[in-house]
């Protein structure tokens, strides 16, 4: 391998602009060496914005076939998800995925079984939704601050699709996002993380708009605007959460926990931007903000540690597994909704 690990990007949009290109330009042993977009002009806008001076192309496969390559990032939609990462694997390359993972529980663990059949390095983007006290958290309830869990509510509420004439998303085209919607996946890993996995779903759903326009006309909206989730966790606790995009004024996102010593609240602003722990033992007053200490601050190191675990083989946080999980969790939330019925974890195919 070079001194340098060299990438291939597939897909660089906005998340590269706004995350990924930020993060690489401050890892000195890793370089871009192509960007693979639809189109070499969109590509080169975005690589001339970071001054950077990759091979522009427009074809994935000649781009995982390359030499020169030695890890390559996807920043597709899900659709591609799985496909450019058995490929890259394949070519024996390291794989980076935006999350979600996949389209669904199926691809999931078909993109599970191959990255553990190799010795490459493979990891998910991290969510940010709640990054900043991720192992401060952590730390709290393994020490015992709320105790056993007993009660979990997820809230996340936005009234971004409530205009009948906003166009159609590609995250509302199943074909393009799969089972993915609204902000699930990324809440339910952090759920998962802090408080242990999922035993069983039972959940509800409804698409108040059911068309909304395209470049064509109009198009169906196959993702909901609403979905309320009843979910026992593994350890007893029982979990609601709330997905809206149809909601006036509503807060930020929240993941409440509740136990038998106390309770914590995270916060996160709208736009993520602001995010804050709420905390009291049972014998305090009332909740009070907790301030993360440094040692426990999380910063967004997602690319580092890709690079990182390509170099040393120290596992991301964010692994394929646990998107495995998440996955499952999606999953299981729109089989319950077709069935009007509890769903059981694990899911078996």
């Amino acid at each position: 391998m070079a001194d340098k690990i060299r990438i291939g990007i597939i897909g660089a949009g906005g998340i590269f602009r706004t995350r990924h290109f930020p993060g690489l330009a401050q890892i000195d042993d890793a370089e871009v060496v192509a960007i693979c977009n639809r189109s070499e002009e969109s590509g080169g806008k975005i690589a001339a914005e970071f001054g950077l001076n990759p091979d522009l192309m427009t074809d994935p496969h000649a781009l995982m076939a390359r030499d020169d390559i030695d890890a390559v990032m996807i920043g597709t939609w899900p659709y591609k998800h799985c496909e450019f990462v058995l490929e890259s694997l394949n070519a024996g390359k390291h794989a980076f995925v935006q999350a979600r993972m996949a389209m669904n529980l199926r691809e999931a663990k078909i993109m599970y079984a191959a990255a553990m059949e190799s010795d490459l390095a493979h990891q998910i983007c991290q969510p940010p939704h709640a990054l900043k006290g991720d192992w401060f958290v952590q730390r709290l309830i393994a020490e015992g601050y709320v105790g056993d869990i007993r009660n979990i509510v997820i809230r996340s509420m936005t009234p971004g699709g409530i205009d009948p004439s906003t166009p159609l998303h590609w995250r509302q085209i199943g074909r393009f996002s799969g089972l993915n919607t609204m902000s699930v996946g990324m809440l339910v890993e952090f759920v998962h993380r802090w408080c242990g996995y999922t035993k069983s779903v039972s959940a509800h759903a409804e698409t108040y708009i059911t068309e909304r326009s395209t470049e064509d006309g109009m198009g169906p909206v196959d993702r909901p605007d609403t979905v309320n989730i009843l979910a026992q966790m593994e350890s007893g606790a029982t979990a609601v959460y709330l997905f809206s995009g149809t909601a006036h004024h509503a807060p930020g996102e929240s993941i409440e926990i509740y136990g038998t010593n106390g309770t914590l609240i995270y916060e996160t602003s709208p736009v993520l931007d602001e995010q804050r722990i709420l905390g009291a033992k049972s014998s305090d007053g009332a909740l009070r903000e907790l301030d993360v200490p440094a040692s426990d601050m999380r910063e967004w190191t997602v690319e580092a540690d890709f690079i990182d675990m390509i170099k040393t083989g120290k596992p991301a946080e964010s692994t394929f597994y646990q998107g495995v999980k998440y996955m499952e969790f999606t999953e299981a939330v729109f089989r319950s909704v077709e069935r009007g019925a509890t769903v059981h974890l694990p899911i078996v195919d």
